[in-house]
Order: C-alpha cells, then sequence, then structure tokens
C-alpha cells in the first residue's frame, strides 16, 4: 500500500508542479542539483534537488527555496523511481547510515523519505549547526544519534496512518 501511495501522490504532484517548477528553474537559472546519498540497505543512489547556491553561498532565492523546501520537490522524481518515500529517513551522505552498526543498522531497512519527525525537528539544522563551536562534531554526537533513534522509532510505528500524520505535520511545520 505505501508504495502504490507514493507512485500515484508523486506522479500527480508532479503533474501538478511541474509548471511552478520549470518556472522556478527558469526564473532563477537554478538547475538540478545531484548528489549521492545512501538509500535502503546502504545502496547508494543520486538525490535530485533545485540548486540554491552559487559559488558556495546559499543565494537570496535559494533561502526561500529552503524554508519552504522548495528544493526538495524533484526528489518526487526519486519517489517515482521507488529509489524514496514520502515518508522515511531523510536520506545522507555517506559515511553516516552507511557506518551504522549493530540495531543501528535497522535504519537501512527503510527505504529513505522526503520527510521524517526527525526531519521536523531538526527543519533548522543548518542554523542550529551555524551557533556551534563545532558544527561537525554537534552534528557527530547530538543531531545525527538523535536522528538515528527517531527513524528506529518510526521504523517500530510506521503504519500507512502515521506516515499520514507525519506528511501532515510537514505540511504544517512549514508554515510555523
Amino acid at each position: 500500500m505505501k508504495r502504490s501511495f507514493d507512485v500515484v501522490l508523486s506522479f500527480l504532484l508532479l503533474l501538478l508542479l511541474l509548471p511552478p517548477l520549470l518556472f522556478v528553474v527558469i526564473f532563477s537559472s537554478r538547475l538540478i542539483f545531484t548528489q549521492y546519498r545512501i538509500g535502503k540497505q546502504g545502496e547508494p543512489f543520486l538525490i535530485y534537488k533545485l540548486k540554491t547556491m552559487q559559488n558556495g553561498k546559499v543565494t537570496r532565492i535559494g533561502k526561500c527555496l529552503r524554508k519552504y523546501k522548495i528544493d526538495e520537490l524533484p526528489q518526487l522524481w526519486n519517489i517515482l523511481k521507488g529509489e524514496m518515500s514520502f515518508v522515511g529517513p531523510r536520506p545522507d551522505i555517506p559515511g553516516y547510515y552507511d557506518n551504522l552498526k549493530g540495531e543501528q543498522r535497522k535504519v537501512l531497512l527503510l527505504k529513505p523519505g522526503l520527510t521524517s519527525l526527525a526531519a521536523i525537528k531538526y527543519r533548522n539544522e543548518e542554523l542550529l549547526l551555524s551557533q556551534q563551536v563545532n558544527p561537525l562534531e554537534y552534528n557527530d554526537t547530538v543531531i545525527f544519534p538523535d536522528k538515528v533513534r527517531m527513524n528506529l522509532e518510526y521504523l517500530e510505528k510506521r503504519s500507512f496512518f502515521y506516515d499520514l500524520k507525519i506528511i501532515i505535520l510537514t505540511i504544517k511545520s512549514l508554515f510555523n
């Protein structure tokens, strides 16, 4: 049921959002940004996002795209292809999820998602990290372990209705 939901909703959203996405790409000279991320079973896949940076800095329009998560919408294609789901752990760069040990590796049983409770909680992760003396250490010792814990909780609780609840909470968080 989850896969059917993902396919139908991602297809409909892509049809609906394609014109405005093309407008954003053309208007802002944004291109699609691709990067390898770690997916289900630790397999790498190419994720799609709208490019929000230029010369190593987030652009003005990029800030807006990031704030409302518009830059993530090309991942509807990842969902349609079956590499991602609407709800699941946010895919991370190589070196994090693929290096989990023991029970924590159960996170890799999940297909990565466009949203999760951890993504909602750490919606402003970039700002949080910028306020730390050692952002990498803070990410590695505080944020990432908390995300893993939350994603393991999701693994135990997941259901169609739980996913719907997370999607609704995500939409609400965009306007807070």
